[in-house]
């Protein structure tokens, strides 16, 4: 009988099932661990929900700051110059049962796909066996059913993938109900009237942005100088920009100390809109901010986006041999070996990078190594990512800072979009595309978008620095006219010019 690898994930998100996925069709025994459904984070709390609620503030945004300009005609309640009213409105309370129940559908179609490639699905919580390595070479993964069951697992290979939880402060406890994480926000009924976001990285610019959209009046609170501290500057800045002209209160170098809950009818505070108290007005229907130099800021709601936890405690990593870092991650090498022999690990637990499609990449990289297949290492400097705000900024490969760092000798092109003929129609003022190319050679090594559909613009980009495609090779790809996209070519044509002259002198 053919001797048959055997593959426990504990984790079901994208690192995970992907895994799974991969060693099934490599021909191992592969059994899936998962506590609280396939897809992870990702597609129940984070990626998936998030971004169909942006979804539906994009649709809000575009329609709010452009149908004037685009001679839309409302025909009932359309707002003269002395009433600003909004012309549309959204339930909140249908828009998460749709997030909710997309999430549910997803997860469910992740489920049925792993399981017809002919893999176990348990359901419960994994963790690494006391009793270390076996004398055949196997590991020990002990499984926690929900029904109180312990069983114990042989493995040849073990994958971790068990991502990360939302940081919590101690003076800032979620309730669920007016101090949120950003996994809790799914469950409102109403539209919050006042949210404080605090945080603004990645997660803390996405739902400001999408709140405000729908209606919020939104603060946010941000600890560094500017937005999406570790973004392009400039990109940050467009966002910045937009924010504020759209009525988001930013508070720059400010950091949250403590949130409670507090009751308007004794609330004396300064607030984004503490003076309107409104229908409000029992006990603990406001939230309280004290900030770091000691001013206080109210609203109705507060939603803390300030990082995250590796959920990485209780799996017996140290027992097993597994290092992890200061915060908890465990370190993993460019196949996502762990310092453990025959335990891997993928996904946000390892910090490597925190995108969905970098854990997919890890683990199935992961199984290609395990299971003896040809396998390439991951490469960080072509990894597309995104963030979801309006406009979106998506990026590609080497960066501003390391240009400016000397990491990457470069050069760059920088090309706002209001000169696209496309932006114009669309009503687009906001956004460019940058692209960074070798001085000598002229080979595209990375780029910035900042646009409506950014993270659909970056692809030719990622294949350009993908392929070590150079600036002429990009100008003289065909493009759409009038399209988005041409600003790509263009930006690529004057870095061409640039280049020649600099030759010539």
């Amino acid at each position: 009988m053919e001797h048959v690898t055997r593959i426990v994930i504990i984790g079901g998100g994208p690192g995970g099932y992907e895994a799974a996925l991969v060693a099934a069709q490599l021909g191992a025994e592969v059994t899936v661990v998962d506590r609280d459904g396939l897809g992870g984070s990702a597609v129940l709390t984070d990626c998936v929900p998030s971004k169909t609620l942006i979804a539906t503030a994009e649709v809000m945004t575009t329609f709010d700051s452009s149908y004037e300009e685009l001679g839309i005609l409302v025909a009932d309640g359309t707002p003269d110059a002395a009433d600003p009213a909004r012309v549309v409105g959204v339930d909140l309370g249908k828009v998460n049962r749709r997030v909710k129940r997309l999430a549910i559908a997803q997860s469910h179609d992740i489920t049925q796909a792993v399981t017809r490639a002919g893999v176990t699905v348990l359901r419960g919580r994994g963790r690494l066996g006391s009793s270390g390595q076996a004398i055949d070479g196997s590991r020990e993964v002990l499984v926690d059913h929900t029904d109180g069951r312990v069983e114990s697992l042989r493995a040849d290979a073990v994958l971790i993938a068990t991502g990360v939880r939302p940081r919590e402060l101690p003076d800032a406890q979620p309730d669920g109900e007016r101090i949120l994480a950003w996994t809790q926000v799914y469950d409102l009924e109403e539209l919050p009237r006042e949210l404080i976001v605090v945080g603004s990285g990645v997660t803390g610019a996405e739902f400001a942005g999408a709140y405000q959209a729908l209606g919020s009046n939104v603060t946010l609170v941000s600890s560094r100088d500017r937005v999406l501290p570790g973004e392009d500057p400039d990109a940050a800045e467009v966002l910045e920009d937009v924010f504020r002209r759209r009525g988001m209160n930013v508070m720059s170098r400010s950091r949250a100390e403590t949130v409670k809950r507090v009751s308007a009818r004794t609330d004396a505070a300064e607030g984004p809109s503490s003076p309107k108290a409104g229908k409000e007005g029992g006990i603990g229907d406001r939230v309280e901010v004290t900030l770091s130099d000691g001013k206080v800021i109210t609203g109705t709601h507060c939603l803390m986006a300030v990082g995250s936890i590796p959920n990485t405690a209780d799996l017996g990593l140290e027992e097993a041999g597994v290092a992890v870092n200061d915060w908890g991650q465990i370190k993993v090498d460019r196949v996502s070996r762990t310092s453990a022999p025959g335990v891997y690990a993928a996904g946000d637990c390892t910090g490597v990078f925190m995108l969905a499609s970098v854990a997919a990449m890890q683990g199935r990289i992961a199984m290609y190594h395990a299971l003896g297949d040809a396998v390439q290492p991951l490469n960080l400097k072509t990894v597309a990512s995104n963030v979801f705000t309006d406009p979106e900024i998506a990026t590609v490969g080497y960066t501003h800072a390391d240009v400016s760092c000397g990491k990457m000798d470069a050069v760059e092109i920088k090309l706002p979009l209001r000169g696209n003929p496309r932006a114009k129609m669309q009503g687009i003022r906001d956004g460019f595309v940058k692209l960074f190319a070798r001085p000598g050679t002229g080979i595209v090594v990375g780029g910035v978008v900042v646009a409506p559909r950014a993270s659909e613009l970056i692809h030719s980009i990622s294949i350009a620095v993908d392929n070590n495609l150079t600036v002429e090779q990009v100008a003289n790809t065909f493009t759409v006219y009038p399209s988005l996209s041409g600003s790509t070519a263009e930006a690529a044509r004057q870095l061409h010019i640039r280049k020649r002259e600099g030759a010539g002198s």
